[in-house]
């Protein structure tokens, strides 16, 4: 039998209020993972005030802390609500600065102006965990699932993360406490998925 190895995990916290359900998820897996022997280091993009603007030129040194914990990490841990089929524009920035080449991943050149990228943060895994207000129906049916696609391909699979955990919560603010619960025990559940 393979041992289980402690994992290093780095959260990315993206909700202004503190009563929330993402709160509730983040505090739920934070405890869960510290329980199972695991450590945690969070950054809350609210409370830190980040500034989620890109204007080019170089990284600030917030930008170069986060790609520093990233790098002491095993897995990037994002946790946020879903609004507007992306999550909010705090966290948006966050991945804009924060997962930008060349540090994430740089472009092979194919030919001409064609290339692909290559991932500079292979062997790192990911866990997104998203509430939804809409029901799982409409997000799957009318909306393709866009938010989860973007994700995984468009942000992480480029940076070279192809191992990526993705728990949805659909129907948040119209749910009951039972239903709450279950979400929560999935919360504690990823960690065995990792």
């Amino acid at each position: 039998m393979r041992e289980k190895k402690n994992r290093r995990f780095f959260i990315v916290y993206g909700h202004y209020d503190d009563n929330s359900f993402n709160a509730a998820i983040k505090n739920t897996f934070i405890e869960s993972a510290e329980k199972a022997g695991h450590s945690v280091d969070v950054v809350d993009l609210y409370k830190d005030k980040f500034d989620p603007v890109y204007a080019g030129g170089n990284p600030g040194p917030d930008v170069l802390d986060h790609r520093g914990r990233i790098e002491a990490s095993d897995t990037i841990v994002l946790i946020a609500p879903i609004w507007n089929f992306r999550m909010p524009a705090i966290l948006e920035g966050w991945i804009d600065k924060v997962l930008a080449p060349p540090w994430a991943f740089s472009f092979k050149k194919l030919f001409g102006n064609y290339g692909y990228p290559v991932g500079n943060l292979k062997g790192k895994k990911a866990i997104i965990f998203c509430t939804y207000g809409s029901p799982q129906f409409a997000i799957r049916t009318f909306f393709l699932n866009m938010p989860t696609k973007r994700l995984r391909r468009g942000v992480f699979n480029i940076c070279g993360i192809t191992d990526v955990v993705y728990r949805r919560y659909f129907a948040v603010p119209f749910v009951g406490e039972k239903k709450r619960k279950q979400f929560l025990d999935d919360v504690k559940l990823s960690l065995i998925h990792i």
